[in-house]
């Protein structure tokens, strides 16, 4: 029973974070290279097959294989993350009506993920030993 609820657990983490991930493809504001990792790694334990065909997707997969090989993550996808980070959470701060203690929380957010992508190892090109 215990064993069942992890794997449902898993497989709707994995399909949540795969839904993340495709929106963040075309919406700004979400990043899509954390969303697909987590997505192949909520695969990987729960649905070989699901995890077998996210690896083996045209535009999702490179990402994913590089992460496996290398645990590396592409520069300009980096850069890109760390300003749309600072870039959100400053409208973010600036707009949305909270108190001080909230908006420090969110600022300490932002400091804190800038610093955990910043620290990443980083590759070079579009993606480190792939095929393209």
């Amino acid at each position: 029973m215990k064993q069942a609820i992890k794997h449902s657990a898993l497989l709707i983490g994995g399909w949540l974070s795969l839904i993340a991930g495709i929106i963040g493809i075309v919406l700004p504001l979400l990043p899509t290279t954390p969303f697909i990792l987590l997505a192949g790694f909520c695969f990987y334990r729960s649905s070989p097959k699901m995890h077998n065909w996210l690896l083996n997707h045209k535009y999702l997969g490179p990402m994913i294989q590089q992460w496996q090989r290398t645990r590396t993550i592409n520069r300009r996808v980096k850069v890109r993350g760390i300003l749309l980070i600072i870039a959100t959470f400053t409208i973010s701060l600036l707009i949305l009506p909270i108190s001080l203690m909230g908006k420090g929380l969110l600022f300490a957010l932002g400091v804190v993920l800038c610093i955990f992508l910043a620290l990443v190892p980083e590759s070079r090109g579009r993606y480190e030993n792939s095929k393209e």
